[in-house]
């Protein structure tokens, strides 16, 4: 058979998303490039292996038995990468980098800075949700994870590059702004904008509360970090986010950010990677630029 690695590629990625456009996402290509892959695979093999009923898609007895041998392929090729990477130093290679949202006001530009100081270095970044980074850190697709609330597990090492506090903001014409060392209960009662349920600001404020034995009284979750600081701006609620995602916003007098006792919340960015993991000659290179560089993103 002349099956290639970007059709199992392909094949592997609409699989764990059940979706095309997901996996099209993912991978940074169309829609249709994805299907031709998978079409041209399932030619190869002479079986269908994917059965789309709706907006659901199944496996086939086929696609079942491929997907079971697809993801030993995969891995195997990605260490024999690794290899070849380590045996040519860092003139060429790739690196995989998965990390939370709101990591996109600092990461791109670090790994622009990266990418400058060794050109061959081809760097994929996947910037998703906790829960999506969660998963690929499970299923150990990348070569480093970044996250502002790491999972509790033995097998996962972690550690801390950059302060990230979380502030809580309201807008400029909230009565609440001319108050100093306002009480959290007192805030309980203001209506919320949150990320998500699972996202790790999400799941910093509400650890927060209910150590205070409160309740957040959430009147939206949005996805996105800049639709939330638009709708606290507009007067919908107010918000807690971390401190990297204003530093616009508080220069040009668009948000205010409220005197709370307990606040800023001090946490940290941190590293994240499975301890047996090892790590290939560009990823200990990026750690130790990432260290040496991180200053200036520091709010």
């Amino acid at each position: 058979m002349r099956v290639t690695l970007k059709q199992l590629q392909a094949f592997e990625t609409v699989v764990r998303n059940a979706s095309f456009s997901l996996a099209a996402q993912e991978m940074h290509v169309s829609q249709p490039t994805v299907s031709k892959q998978i079409k041209a695979l399932q030619d190869e093999i002479g079986l269908p292996l994917l059965e789309q009923v709706g907006k659901k898609i199944f496996l086939t007895e086929a696609g079942e038995k491929l997907h079971h041998t697809c993801h030993q392929w995969l891995k195997s090729w990605d260490a024999f990468e690794q290899a070849i990477a380590n045996i040519k130093g860092m003139t060429s290679g790739r690196l995989r980098i998965a990390t939370v949202t709101t990591t996109k006001y600092f990461m791109p530009k670090l790994i622009a800075r990266f990418c400058q100081a060794y050109p061959g270095v081809d760097v994929h970044l996947e910037i998703l949700n906790r829960e999506r980074v969660m998963e690929r850190l499970e299923r150990n697709e990348d070569d480093i994870y970044i996250m502002g609330v790491p999972p509790e597990n033995s097998a996962i090492q972690v550690v801390p590059f950059l302060a990230n506090s979380l502030l809580m903001i309201a807008p400029l014409d909230h009565p609440l702004c001319q108050k100093k060392a306002i009480a959290l209960s007192e805030i309980a009662n203001e209506p919320f904008i949150c990320r998500e349920p699972g996202s790790g600001t999400r799941l910093q404020i509400e650890k927060l509360f209910a150590t205070h034995q409160l309740k957040l009284n959430i009147r939206l979750a949005i996805g996105s970090n800049e639709a939330i600081k638009q709708a606290v701006a507009g007067g919908l609620g107010l918000s807690i986010l971390s401190s990297s995602t204003l530093v616009h916003e508080t220069k040009d007098n668009e948000l205010a950010i409220l005197d709370v006792q307990g606040f800023p919340v001090q946490g940290s960015w941190y590293w994240v990677q499975h301890k047996d993991k090892q790590l290939s000659i560009i990823a200990k290179a990026f750690y130790e630029f990432l260290l040496a560089n991180i200053a200036p993103f520091q709010t």
